[in-house]
């Protein structure tokens, strides 16, 4: 096979190869090439990883950690070399700090109803005003049963936190600082690093939404010093229904399980049952184990590109990209800063999202409308919704070129 490594000229990646992996991108959408600009939705899979779900299904299935016959050797074999591969990944010291889940709600679940072994009465939980729903709901939950507080970092006109008040915030009362990475409404980049470091010293815990990031910049889990950081395979182009949670090792002894069954405990009794260890205390009852086979294979494809090489292509997509949407008239970018990835969310005039977005599906392109599971943020600027266009290293310009053709279309049949 040859290498996704090859390059057209010094420093850009050979699109052409990379989109030849992914065998969606040859489907027509009503009559019409897709241009698929959902990524920050889901990223497309690319056929080594679509390969890796049906050879285990043809050649190793059978449940693991459990038996002692050559499937399931075999399959949890190739399980835990997954585990592995996302260690090195993330750069986590220890696969027992990876815990697979069902996905990045699924994780940030396990940590939120974990939560009261470390928010108590009284205690502030602090999030910012740019979460998903899956960063907020599950965070009310913990503070309505324990009687503790949410306070909210604000969000300027631009899209970026603010900063100075989120420093306000902090006090002796704080115990839980939560936020996201990116902001999957603005793509937005969050101060992560300065945010966990200004919590630590209150005292505070934290947890980092990386649903937004995983894919699409080179992580250090280490280096940024999160108490937790959650992902979502199907976001780095893995299959769904497979997730991960990281956790500092004292934090992950310190949160109680989530799910009890089979698989994470030691030893049970009518009188008292105690827990595996780590990672296993966390992963009750069968896995996603196809899943979790299969995004090992996408993390070795994202290796073979490239995170740097990535990352860099994305910007390069996202400058030229928010340029075109600036030339439609009326148009509004919501977010528009520097520092942030390949998203842009806008609207143009007073025209509704939606609207633009069954137009532009007629033409065959996928581009997000509506809250984004993200309604303080649409509360925040007094709008119904946005346009959501969202990038992936095997989109082009052309297609953007397109997509703004599209765009402009359904703007003049809506005017």
């Amino acid at each position: 096979m040859p290498s996704r490594l090859d390059r057209t000229f010094a420093g850009m990646l050979d699109i052409k190869k990379i989109r030849a992996d992914f065998p969606i991108l040859n489907r027509k959408v009503n009559g019409h090439s897709l241009i698929y600009f959902d990524n920050a939705a889901t990223s497309q899979k690319p056929q080594q990883v679509i390969d890796k779900i049906v050879e285990y299904y043809t050649l190793y299935n059978a449940n693991i950690h459990r038996g002692v016959h050559a499937l399931s050797q075999e399959a949890t074999d190739l399980f835990e070399e997954s585990r592995e591969k996302v260690r090195a990944f993330f750069n986590i010291a220890h696969t027992k700090q990876v815990i697979f889940t069902s996905g990045n709600t699924h994780s940030i679940n396990a940590v939120a109803n974990g939560a009261h072994a470390f928010v108590k009465k009284g205690d502030e939980v602090i999030l910012s005003a740019v979460e998903h729903h899956s960063n907020i709901v599950p965070w009310q939950m913990l503070c309505e049963r324990v009687g503790a507080t949410i306070k909210v970092i604000p969000v300027l006109d631009n899209g970026e936190l603010d900063m100075a008040t989120y420093h306000q915030l902090l006090n002796s009362k704080t115990a839980f600082v939560v936020v996201n990475h990116i902001s999957n409404a603005l793509g937005v980049t969050n101060p992560v690093k300065e945010i966990i470091d200004a919590a630590h010293e209150h005292g505070a815990m934290t947890l980092i939404d990386g649903a937004q990031s995983c894919g699409h910049m080179k992580i250090d889990v280490q280096a940024l010093n999160a108490d937790f950081y959650t992902m979502a395979g199907h976001k780095m182009c893995g299959p769904t229904g497979i997730g991960i949670l990281y956790g500092k090792e004292e934090a992950l002894n310190a949160l109680p399980p989530y799910q009890g069954g089979g698989e994470m405990i030691d030893q049970v009794s009518f009188e008292k049952t105690t827990y595996a260890g780590l990672p296993h205390k966390f992963e009750a009852g069968t896995p996603n184990i196809a899943g979790g086979i299969a995004l090992g294979a996408a993390i070795d494809y994202l290796n073979e590109i490239g995170m740097d090489d990535i990352a860099a292509y994305e910007n390069e997509l996202l400058i030229y990209g928010t340029e075109q949407i600036k030339t439609i008239p009326g148009a509004k970018i919501f977010g528009d800063v520097t520092d942030k990835a390949a998203v842009i969310s806008f609207n143009v005039a007073s025209l509704h999202p939606y609207d633009i977005g069954t137009i532009v599906d007629k033409l065959g392109v996928a581009v997000r409308t509506g809250h984004h599971c993200a309604q303080p943020v649409m509360e925040r600027y007094q709008i119904p919704g946005t346009i959501r266009a969202s990038f992936a290293f095997y989109n082009t310009k052309e297609e953007i070129d397109v997509m703004v053709q599209a765009l402009q279309r359904a703007v003049n049949m809506l005017s």
